[in-house]
């Protein structure tokens, strides 16, 4: 099968995925914010927010359609294109049977990598072990048809959030990364506050430091990029966290407009 010049930025991709020098993308939702980051030095990759992008759209996480997520995405891509540099976009639950139709546009968007989380939002529960392997196989299967053989999935299990245990994640994500994935994103989130310094010590060990972590902020107990890298990790994520800083700044400008202090 065909290999497509694409599939270099996936292999640059999974190369940016160090162990103990960490992969750190400041996730984006549109082509203006895009922009900002791709610009800078230090940015290596783009990845989008699920949540960002819904955000964007007037629409919670759990409600943003395949349509509007590709919409984004393709804007997105753009951007990455311009600046030649790998992008990997949230592609949530895979959109229950429109998985591989999915893949297909996210690829023909630019894109050289995936979340894929095993909630599935159509069942209301995490996917049986099984079937998230054969969803991720599945993923593969399509970007090797699509000539991007070393695609990135960054597969993520949702299995503490929802009352499972560190060693039922550590379980799951082995079989992820034997099924294909390149790397394990542990969420805790939610009540839970994130995962701990443990359960990421636990994990990245368990991963061989194939896993991804979300960056929580140092004033909420979070660990610092220096601490994750020495724990093994290889990538980090901001999540909607940008955005949540990007809104508040633009209110504090709308507001100095408003006082007469516009310049």
């Amino acid at each position: 099968m065909a290999t497509s010049p694409q599939n270099t930025l996936a292999l640059r991709l999974r190369a940016l995925h160090q162990p103990g020098t960490p992969l750190l993308l400041t996730n984006i939702w549109d082509a203006i914010s895009a922009s900002s980051i791709a610009a800078l030095p230090t940015t290596s990759a783009l990845a989008s927010a699920s949540f960002a992008v819904a955000a964007s759209h007037g629409l919670d996480d759990d409600d943003l359609p395949l349509d509007l997520n590709l919409a984004s995405i393709r804007a997105i891509g753009r951007i990455a294109q311009k600046h030649n540099i790998p992008l990997t976009v949230d592609f949530q639950d895979g959109y229950a049977e429109r998985l591989e139709e999915g893949v297909r546009e996210v690829i023909a968007a630019g894109a050289v990598g995936v979340n894929l989380e095993d909630y599935g939002r159509e069942i209301g529960g995490l996917y049986d072990v099984d079937v998230a392997v054969e969803r991720i196989k599945r993923v593969m299967r399509v970007a090797a048809e699509e000539g991007v053989p070393d695609f990135v999935v960054n597969a993520r299990s949702d299995v503490l959030l929802y009352g499972g245990s560190v060693d039922e994640a550590i379980k799951r994500g082995k079989r992820y990364l034997e099924a294909g994935a390149w790397n394990v994103f542990v969420w805790g989130g939610g009540k839970r506050g994130g995962i701990t310094r443990g359960e990421v010590q636990r994990l990245s060990e368990a991963f061989g430091g194939r896993l991804n972590v979300s960056l929580k902020r140092k004033g909420a107990g979070g660990l610092s990029v220096r601490e994750l890298g020495e724990m093994g990790v290889a990538r980090i994520s901001v999540g909607p966290g940008l955005m949540g800083k990007v809104v508040g700044r633009v209110g504090e400008e709308a507001e100095r407009i408003a006082r007469g202090e516009y310049e």
